[in-house]
């Protein structure tokens, strides 16, 4: 009897069926199951509160506690690469293939990395990175970063003009306001730092009133600026992003239509799912059929129309 299909860990490609042994369907079958992914989100948000833990002074005591939680995650979370990896049988290099596989690997493995217990700071830092694994088991999550990953492009030119835009006001700053105010336009530099405060219009009423004491056309510099940087440039990137947004939703909907996609994790490709309920549908439709006949059927006989066998009802 043929294995049935094994549904693929939630956000990648499910492992090809001709490559996997027994032990390898097995093991595909338990990364993507439901309960394997709730196992493993619980712990990562158990090791994100042992780190926050480790933050408190008063903690000391349980500080050993707290190192053998550690090592329970550290082993956790290598038995769960371990199985992702056998799920791909006889090509553990498609695992590979997959952005948030290399990253779930690569914060795992750079734990063990000797050299990194030397700096305690960035061995902390990659324990916080496995955080941002939760990311990968919330579609909605996967599919905002997937956006901005897709945005980065078009952020890129955003920045380009935001950055020429600053320097022209920053250097207009600099000659109307450097020689009364240096404070905050004596030179290029804090010229620009002045303007990107500004982004946040909180200090737009006191710059305002430095420049009406000067002339009441000062006036006409901020509000170009604020204009142009804090509506129009703000206004650019937010449809940036939303466009990213809205193409990273519709590459989603499309891998979802791949052959072996299972987004239930019930076992059976979305595809066949949705050849079943086709077929199931087709099956209504037709004992429908049959019903709607055979009751026109008995309305007719009711008024006196023959039976199928030849007699006639009475009225």
């Amino acid at each position: 009897m043929p294995a049935s299909p094994v549904p693929a860990q939630r956000g990648e490609p499910a492992p090809s069926a001709h490559h996997r042994s027994g032990w390898a369907a097995r093991c595909a079958q338990l990364a993507g199951s439901r309960p394997f992914e709730i196992v493993i989100v619980v712990v990562i948000l158990a090791n994100g509160v042992v780190l926050g833990l480790e933050t408190y002074d008063g903690l000391i005591r349980a500080g050993a506690a707290l190192h053998w939680l550690e090592l329970f995650f550290r082993a956790v979370f290598v038995v769960e690469i371990g199985v992702r990896l056998a799920a791909y049988g006889k090509r553990p290099q498609d695992f590979f293939r997959h952005g948030w596989n290399v990253f779930d690997f690569v914060v795992i493995a750079a734990i063990f990395i000797p050299g990194l217990h030397g700096d305690p700071a960035l061995l902390r830092v990659v324990r916080v990175a496995r955080m941002v694994r939760l990311v990968r088991f919330s579609p909605g999550l996967r599919t905002i970063v997937s956006a901005l990953w897709r945005s980065l492009p078009g952020v890129t030119g955003f920045l380009a003009l935001a950055v020429v835009t600053l320097y022209v006001y920053g250097m207009a700053g600099w000659l109307i306001f450097g020689s009364r105010y240096p404070e905050e336009y004596g030179d290029i530099g804090r010229s620009l730092l002045t303007l990107f405060v500004l982004l946040s219009l909180e200090t737009l009423p006191d710059l305002i009133e430095q420049g009406m004491a000067i002339s009441p056309w000062t006036l006409l510099y901020y509000v170009s600026y604020v204009l142009i940087t804090v509506n129009l440039l703000l206004n650019i990137l937010i449809a940036v992003i939303v466009n990213s947004m809205e193409e990273a939703r519709r590459l989603e909907m499309t891998e979802r239509l791949a052959p072996g996609y299972d987004e239930d994790g019930d076992g059976v490709p979305d595809e066949v799912d949705r050849i079943a309920i086709t077929q199931r549908l087709d099956d209504l439709r037709a004992v429908i059929a049959e019903l709607e006949r055979e009751l026109r059927i008995d309305r007719e006989d009711g008024h006196g129309r023959p039976h199928r066998d030849g007699t006639r009802t009475r009225r």
